[in-house]
């Protein structure tokens, strides 16, 4: 059985940072469910509108991984997502994996303690928000443990290949990149 992978939007979102995610993990044969913050039809920060499968507060098993994309407001709206804090503590508490881009890791990830005494990165100017508890890196894309953390939308490509190595295995890392003419 395939792992399966929450992807969460929220009005604003950054839509390279949800769609590329969305594409590569099921092209790595991974499930991937999406969950939107207040509804179930999402519109991005350019307009661009997702139906997504279901809505946070419905989630009832723990996906394998997690993955929030950023872009604003949508990072400030899965801040305020009680729902959404609760299910990241529990899987940060079982170490899942967890992956977030752009201001995503800065505003929504941050504030729950979970990068607390890790290395990560995020969208530039955001790092501010991080606080000293924070290793910023300028680095495209973080894993430390078992979190991820990328820049933005120039990144989401291998963000989404970096996600798919961890859940996936390297050679289906290798394989997308090559397919995609990608980097890993």
């Amino acid at each position: 059985m395939p792992k399966n992978v929450l992807i969460v939007l929220a009005e604003g979102f950054e839509e390279i940072e949800a769609i590329t995610p969305i594409d590569v993990l099921r092209r790595a044969g991974l499930g991937v469910t999406t969950a939107g913050v207040g509804g179930t039809e999402i519109t991005g920060a350019h307009g661009i509108t997702v139906v997504t499968d279901t809505m946070i507060g419905e989630i009832e098993a723990l996906p394998d991984a997690i993955v929030l994309p950023g872009g604003m407001p949508g990072a400030e709206n899965l801040s305020k997502s009680d729902p959404l804090r609760e299910i990241l503590k529990r899987m940060n508490d079982k170490g899942r994996p967890i992956g977030a881009i752009c201001a995503a890791p800065a505003v929504a990830l941050a504030p729950t303690g979970i990068l607390d005494g890790r290395k990560a990165t995020c969208y530039p100017g955001f790092e501010n928000r991080f606080g000293q508890a924070v290793v910023f890196s300028s680095d495209r894309v973080v894993i430390d443990g078992h979190i991820t953390t990328s820049r933005g939308p120039g990144t989401a490509l291998e963000f989404a290949l970096a996600l798919a190595g961890q859940l996936a295995g390297s050679a289906m890392q290798e394989e997308l990149s090559e397919g995609m003419l990608a980097r890993a």
